[in-house]
């Protein structure tokens, strides 16, 4: 394993705890959490409650029960092994309050999925329990196998104040050419050769709507939108080609609406997914039996304008990962 790695371990379990609505009233605890938690079988759920993992109002369940507005669930899930995963990270700025780190690849932000323990959220909160000024918690996410600067913050109102700011740059003047706004991110990937009809050093502005769509085995799973749904959210990226190869071409995105799976979605959408993308196919589809924690693609938060409370505008810069560099790279970001 290679060096600043954690080790696949288990960790403690989890509690899930759901409270019933109106709408749940009148079916068994098997069908309710069949249809909450689409990644399991109701064959699983039977099993689950058999083993007494499943408890309504404290008193374990072993058998299945017809379920009451307001019944409270609690499913303890228990322990699992979690993934190996890079637990080392590079500081990019650190003010005592505000800190942004170089995440690596394959490292989750926060609990999810299979991952509990090794994240980005629980390290921080391994490394910095002692600190004075407080432990510093993740403002927004970076998908796990997508690298680069993540924003942080010790102070509450920090973070809400950043999170805000991240939220109301959503609009068009990052992509549209009007002055710029507090926050902008760029990104670069590497996508497949050969499938954007546009010179070197040329810009493409990708508006396709992103939204929810069936998927199995997850249920359902976000993608480009279908033509005509009212649930679909508006998205807007610029990507420039920055050079072409024969076995990849070398992109940067400007975003301004931070969708799930933007810049992947974004990519497919327009017919040049990111290479070695699991999930997503041209056209913005998302493969059946791909899962969006796969890895295989390369994807990097690469800049970072931000706007600290205090009024002043902090502009950040990562290295470029293993794979993102120019030939000659540009001198100031």
């Amino acid at each position: 394993m290679p060096p600043g790695w954690l080790p696949s371990r288990p960790n403690g379990g989890w509690a899930y705890r759901d409270r019933i609505p109106p709408a749940g009233a009148g079916l068994g605890v098997v069908a309710f959490y069949a249809g909450r938690y689409g990644h399991s079988s109701a064959q699983e759920w039977e099993r689950r409650l058999a083993a007494g993992e499943i408890s309504r109002h404290g008193v374990p369940l072993r058998a299945d029960a017809v379920l009451a507005d307001g019944d409270q669930l609690v499913w303890r899930r228990p322990p699992w092994p979690e993934s190996a995963v890079p637990a080392h990270w590079d500081v990019i700025h650190d003010d005592g309050d505000l800190l942004v780190i170089d995440k690596p690849s394959g490292l989750p932000v926060l609990p999810a999925g299979g991952f509990l323990e090794h994240t980005v959220l629980r390290l921080l909160e391994r490394r910095h329990g002692g600190d004075p000024a407080g432990v510093p918690r993740p403002v927004h996410r970076l998908g796990r196998f997508t690298s680069g600067l993540l924003v942080c913050a010790r102070r509450p109102a920090t973070r809400a104040w950043l999170s805000a700011q991240l939220r109301e740059s959503t609009g068009s003047l990052a992509c549209d050419g009007g002055g710029p706004p507090p926050c902008r991110k760029l990104y670069r990937a590497l996508l497949e050769p050969g499938r954007l009809a546009l010179p070197t050093g040329e810009s493409l502005l990708i508006t396709t709507a992103i939204g929810r769509r069936l998927h199995p085995p997850l249920g359902v799973i976000w993608c480009a939108a279908e033509a005509g749904d009212p649930a679909a959210l508006p998205a807007r990226s610029r990507l420039t080609l920055l050079e072409s190869g024969s076995e990849a071409d070398l992109v940067e995105v400007a975003i301004v609406s931070g969708r799930p799976h933007q810049i992947r979605i974004h990519c497919a959408a327009i017919g040049a997914p990111l290479r070695g993308d699991p999930l997503y196919l041209p056209g913005g589809r998302a493969r059946p039996g791909g899962l969006p924690g796969e890895g295989g693609y390369r994807l990097q938060a690469r800049w970072l304008r931000l706007q600290p409370p205090d009024g002043s505008v902090l502009e950040l810069e990562a290295p470029p990962a293993e794979g993102l560099a120019m030939a000659v790279e540009p001198q100031g970001g």
